[in-house]
């Protein structure tokens, strides 16, 4: 390394060393300078802290200010916008207020001017544990809407109303003969109102008891009215569950409308989900309806138009469906109102059937009932039903009543069971001359000839081979008519007999810890016993049968077996009262067979048959039957041509 490098290594060590020593001193002297200007600054923080405090206790005077005047504004707005009266209306404090007669109790409430609750007097809701001391409610407060919208006319634009919005003006209820009015008010101008008049009936008449009637009265509204050809009207509930069974009871929940001049109903269906339906024609009344009880709007001047649809409630959330309408109501400038009816309660046909409109036509109310169609329907209006009641003025026991009913409907129809067996024994005593037959005419080829030849056969022994079918095919309609009738019969709703304690809904000895599909999770001893004494007439039947049709035998299973399976899988969860009456129809049904069975013997049939055969040997045929075997002559030589072209084929 040479001098000058050596330099030059030195005086750069000097300049840094020096550097460092010039910075360590400036810096203390910062740290100086900033002690002294926190400590000088330290009473201004102080000062400072006192101001903050004192701020802090003026903000929420402030605030509380600025959002009164906040409010104030907004109701200057509101008050120019749809005036003074309904500006008052929106912030209004709402009330209620209640009406009762003999069967129910309505509560109204000033906000909006609505019915909100109806709670039935007579009727008490399924209790799991317990006595069943809960009343039905058909109105969920939370839920219930009823809302009218309509347009104004304000400063050269329209305005929307809707009354749900307002707080109504409770004017008062009054009394007059047999009824009770509550008045409720809503100003919309200087000398203009909404005037709704909700009339509950004391009088005892089926047609009234559990009606409610709404007059809406627009007053001297017309000028403030805006151009428009209907008003909208909102109309929704969510409805509690009432019964046992959760399944069963939705089952029959649905929305339900009549079109006027209609003598039937129609309804959104049945079942789980979400259902809508828009309608663009005039309706008379919606219901929502359930298995025993309904809330229906029924318009006098009909409506214009309506958008409806439900959608189903969790199994457990206490709830069933929630309805919803909007309807429209037709509107001109000479309208002054509408009419209206809300019926809540029960779905008794002796009472729907008495409700009219107010020219005293009947508006098919007692449709909500399901009690089939045209033929089923008019067995059970013009049979079961007056017979049922007939019986119930003398007898308390339901269970007995249904005993009765079972035993006079097999009465009725013995003609037709008797006719089925006698043509059944029959053909089991002329089974070895068909089969003689069968082994006369062994061949394909043959076959018309031996069908003829069976035909005569039975002519002669005086058979008609659909003799044990037709008489049960008459049955049916009796047998589906039942099967409408008991789950729909509010009669037997919470009636007790034996073991069930509720006759409509299902009767359980055993609830399953497990749910088995398409079963459930509890046993039905009556929907048990029924599929026993199924299989009891279904193996006597069998045995009636099989022994004259040999195609029958393969059939056991099904017929004895099957069938009754799978019966107890669909009627575990119906009602009890349903299952208990086919279980007696079995019964007496296979005491009734047994009875002919040894009061008519096969000698006796044999002598029937021998009797007819003679009769009918000198007979002169009828044009019917020369007919038939012209036809049979034809097919028969028309299959025999066919045979001799497939031989010069071959």
């Amino acid at each position: 390394m040479d001098k000058k490098t050596l330099t030059g290594i030195v005086l750069m060590a000097a300049i840094f060393i020096g550097y460092v020593i010039y910075s360590s001193k400036q810096q203390e002297k910062y740290k100086e300078y900033m002690a002294q200007v926190e400590a000088e600054a330290q009473p201004d923080e102080a000062a400072s802290t006192s101001e903050q405090v004192a701020s802090d206790d003026i903000v929420p005077e402030l605030a509380d200010s600025l959002a009164a005047a906040a409010a104030e504004s907004a109701a200057r707005r509101e008050a120019e916008m749809f005036g003074a009266s309904l500006a008052a209306a929106k912030s209004a404090e709402p009330s209620s207020v209640a009406l009762s007669n003999d069967y129910l109790t309505a509560e109204f409430t000033t906000a909006g001017g609505m019915l909100s609750k109806v709670t039935l007097h007579d009727y008490t809701k399924y209790a799991p544990k317990g006595e069943r001391n809960e009343k039905v409610v058909l109105f969920d407060p939370s839920s219930a809407k009823f809302d009218l919208e309509f347009y104004l006319k304000r400063d050269r634009k329209n305005v929307k109303i809707n009354t749900e919005e307002y707080v109504f003006t409770n004017a008062g209820v009054s009394r007059g003969d047999g009824f009770q009015t509550l008045a409720m008010r809503l100003d919309v101008g200087e000398d203009a109102y909404l005037l709704y008049e909700y009339v509950v009936y004391d009088e005892k008449d089926p047609s009234r008891d559990y009606m409610i009637d709404l007059n809406v009265k627009m007053v001297n509204m017309a000028p403030l009215m805006a151009a428009q050809s209907t008003l909208g009207l909102d109309w929704s509930n969510r409805t509690y569950r009432n019964e046992r069974g959760f399944k069963n009871e939705n089952m029959y929940t649905t929305l339900s409308y009549r079109l006027p001049d209609e003598a039937s109903i129609e309804d959104l269906g049945m079942g789980d989900g979400e259902k809508e339906e828009s309608v663009k024609s005039e309706i008379n009344w919606i219901a929502f309806k359930q298995q025993f009880f309904s809330e229906a709007l029924i318009a006098h001047g009909n409506f214009a138009y309506a958008d409806m649809g439900f959608s189903t409630e969790p199994e457990n959330s206490g709830f069933i469906k929630t309805f919803s309408v909007h309807a429209g109501l037709p509107y001109n400038a000479q309208t002054t109102g509408y009419a209206f009816s809300i019926y809540c309660g029960p779905n008794k046909y002796a009472v729907l059937s008495k409700i009219t409109d107010p020219e005293g036509e009947k508006i098919a109310m007692e449709r909500l009932i399901p009690l089939g169609g045209w033929l089923v329907g008019w067995i059970n209006r013009w049979i079961v039903i007056p017979v049922f009641d007939f019986l119930h003025k003398y007898i308390g026991s339901f269970g007995l009543i249904i005993l009765i009913l079972t035993a006079l409907i097999k009465l009725l129809i013995y003609p037709l069971t008797y006719k089925s067996y006698l043509s059944t024994a029959k053909m089991r005593v002329i089974k070895p001359e068909v089969d003689a037959l069968n082994e006369k005419y062994p061949r394909q080829e043959d076959a018309m000839k031996k069908q003829q030849a069976t035909m005569e056969l039975y002519k002669k022994a005086g058979i008609n081979p659909l003799g044990g079918c037709i008489p049960m095919l008459i049955q049916l309609p009796i047998l589906w008519a039942m099967f409408r009738f008991f789950p729909a019969s509010i009669e037997l709703r919470g009636q007790s007999f034996l073991w069930a304690d509720d006759l409509s809904s299902y009767d359980s000895i055993v609830t399953l810890p497990f749910t088995i599909p398409w079963y459930g999770d509890h046993v039905s001893l009556f929907a048990l016993l029924m599929c026993a004494a199924m299989v009891g007439f279904s193996y006597f039947s069998y045995q009636q049968t099989a022994s004259s049709q040999p195609q029958m035998a393969g059939m056991k299973i099904m017929m004895v077996y099957m069938m009754p399976i799978m019966m107890l899988f669909i009627f575990n969860d119906y009602a009890s009262g349903l299952c208990y009456y086919y279980l007696l129809s079995q019964l007496i049904t296979i005491v009734i067979m047994t009875g002919m069975r040894r009061l008519v013997d096969d000698d006796k049939i044999h002598a029937m048959i021998q009797r007819n055969a003679a009769k009918q040997k000198n007979k002169k045929k009828s044009k019917f039957q020369l007919r038939y075997e012209e036809l049979m002559r034809q097919q028969q030589e028309q299959m025999r041509q066919q045979q001799s072209a497939k031989g010069r084929r071959k």
